[in-house]
């Protein structure tokens, strides 16, 4: 399979490029941060984003998507990326989605993807419970009931938390905390009694949060999926949602590329453009080349994905890569723009925020380069 963007793609690629330029871009993300928006995006704009298919770009278009593929949510994102637009993409366009896909049942599908797809229900994953991504390290309790379950714990780090309806919650209904069979997948009402929601604005400036379940009761057709084996349908899920996240990391890494060069060219020291220096023009260099190996390693996991079947090495190998990418990329950005760099008046600041924040979601690079390792046989 050619690592290349068919006619479609490089249409969609394109569309998405100029919409985030246009209506999205750092500027708008410093407004929603000085103006302390409770969501932490753009009503309007993820209005907007329904209207051009990306709410329901992986969604079928049987249940009204755009069905578009991961190879589109990964374009999109990486637009996203380099503009660090904010919006419940991820959260509830990809991670939801593939989720349901995965694990809903006809009638589950039915109602939920084509709400998601038109941008009228906002969803997100609550998975972890600790600041380390360990989705069969859960504790979390459903306790059966005749009317169905009541879940009782903690989950942390939930992107899009505070401005979400609706949640899918990752919990145990048998076994204990490393067990792979055992773990259950529950759809919860933001609303329902007993649920606590405490919002955190992170360093990025966009929306987390830490769910409390005390004694939460839901019906069982809230339940995702067969009960005790939510990894089947979580594994290949939580895999297209970091191969999207990955993409994203390379929209940052791409966007601190081109500012930093575009800086070189115009600071000058001593007389001097600072971007005839050769030692910086091989640390742009490099930077660049890494950024071109992550890109074709990030659309092969994306292409993989599409195919269908097991692409879990794909996919950990273009996380790992792009965490360690994005982190030379912003790392560089910041120390070429010199001591400006570090202040809030310059954009370039805003990029390393994000790449920290998501870098660490559903898997770092040292669990990803862990992960890899075990699919490569070692």
């Amino acid at each position: 399979m050619a690592l290349i963007l068919n006619e479609e793609q490089q249409l969609l690629k394109e569309s998405a490029d100029g919409f985030f330029a246009e209506k999205a871009p750092v500027s708008q993300l410093r407004t929603l941060r000085d103006d302390k928006v409770e969501d932490c995006f753009s009503r309007d704009l993820w209005k907007e984003m329904a209207e051009m298919g990306f709410a329901g770009i992986l969604v079928g278009e049987d249940h009204g998507g755009a069905d578009f593929g991961l190879v589109g949510a990964g374009l999109v994102a990486e637009a996203m990326g380099r503009n660090l637009s904010a919006s419940p993409f991820h959260a509830s366009s990809v991670m939801a989605a593939a989720l349901i896909e995965a694990a809903g049942n006809d009638q589950q599908k039915s109602s939920l993807l084509p709400a998601i797809a038109a941008g009228e229900l906002i969803a997100t994953l609550a998975i972890d419970e600790t600041g380390t991504h360990d989705p069969e390290g859960s504790a979390m309790k459903a306790v059966a009931s005749d009317t169905g379950y009541k879940l009782s714990g903690m989950k942390t780090f939930v992107q899009e938390g505070g401005a979400a309806g609706h949640y899918i919650v990752l919990a145990r209904t048998s076994g204990e905390r490393g067990d792979r069979d055992g773990l259950s997948l529950f759809w919860v009402d933001r609303r329902a009694k007993g649920l606590i929601v405490d919002r955190s604005v992170m360093t990025d400036s966009r929306n987390w949060a830490k769910l409390t379940f005390e004694g939460v009761h839901v019906d069982a057709g809230a339940l995702l999926g067969d009960e005790g084996k939510a990894m089947d349908a979580l594994d290949p899920a939580l895999d297209k949602a970091r191969v999207v996240l990955a993409a994203e990391l390379l929209g940052i890494a791409q966007e601190c590329l081109d500012r930093t060069v575009k800086y070189l060219q115009e600071r000058k020291q001593f007389g001097v453009l600072i971007g005839s220096f050769q030692g910086l023009q091989h640390r742009a260099a490099q930077l660049f080349s890494e950024i071109e190996v992550t890109r074709s390693a990030i659309l092969k996991a994306l292409q993989m994905g599409d195919a269908g079947g097991d692409f879990r090495w794909f996919a950990s190998l273009a996380k790992a890569k792009a965490c360690k990418t994005a982190e030379l990329a912003t790392n560089e950005a910041i120390q070429m723009h010199g001591g400006i760099g570090m202040t809030d008046e310059f954009d370039i600041g805003f990029f390393i925020k994000r790449a920290r924040t998501i870098q660490t979601l559903y898997g770092d690079y040292n669990y990803h380069a862990d992960r890899f390792a075990h699919c490569s046989g070692y």
